[in-house]
């Protein structure tokens, strides 16, 4: 499918590129103390490393998507898989410039090739004086992991924006799912890699 343009009309960001890479995950039951997590829906957005706005208002562009091919966290979806715990649910990386810092303007998971019945949500990548990677997602389960307490149809909601370093693994957590991302620089001459 096409690329969607970013959510917001403002004018294009021509910065560097960089690969952006997740694998979002679920759990298969519910770890650590039984717990009411559908309390978890209703969560606020939460900044880590933040910083102030720079002040413009530069949207990112989506260059491609990635074959997976391509992918480098595969090692990562097979471990979670074989782990019994664990059920990934989505892999996919592109290409993209970075939005200004404070715009949240983001790539929804359609345009990035994920389609999984119940997942929805939108992708930011920002860049101030430091880069952050954020998500806001929520996950309609028909079958919410055993012990969260959650019945079957519960939306859960992951939203939070953190710096990010290259080349690092960086965790999203949610009791119900979960995201490993990996941010690189990307290489112009080939596309991305």
């Amino acid at each position: 499918p096409a690329p969607a343009a970013p959510s917001q009309a403002t004018p294009a960001y021509s910065g560097p590129a960089y690969d952006v890479e997740i694998v979002i995950f679920r759990a298969r039951t519910a770890l650590g103390q039984p717990e009411n997590w559908t309390a978890e829906t209703a969560t606020g957005a939460t900044v880590a490393g933040g910083e102030a706005s720079s002040g413009s208002g530069s949207v990112g562009k989506l260059l491609t998507v990635l074959p997976a091919s391509g992918y480098r966290l595969t090692s990562i979806e097979a471990r979670l898989r074989s782990s019994g715990t664990y059920l990934p649910v989505a892999h996919a990386a592109w290409v993209q410039t970075a939005s200004a810092w404070g715009t949240h303007a983001g790539f929804p998971l359609e345009s990035l090739g994920i389609n999984v019945p119940g997942l929805t949500g939108d992708i930011v990548l920002e860049r101030g004086q430091f880069l952050h990677l954020g998500m806001a997602l929520s996950y309609t389960m028909q079958d919410p992991p055993s012990g969260l307490n959650a019945a079957p149809g519960t939306t859960f909601v992951m939203n939070e924006t953190r710096r990010v370093r290259f080349y690092q693994r960086n965790y999203y957590d949610h009791p119900a799912f979960g995201v490993i991302a990996l941010v690189t620089p990307a290489n112009r001459s080939t596309g991305g890699r």
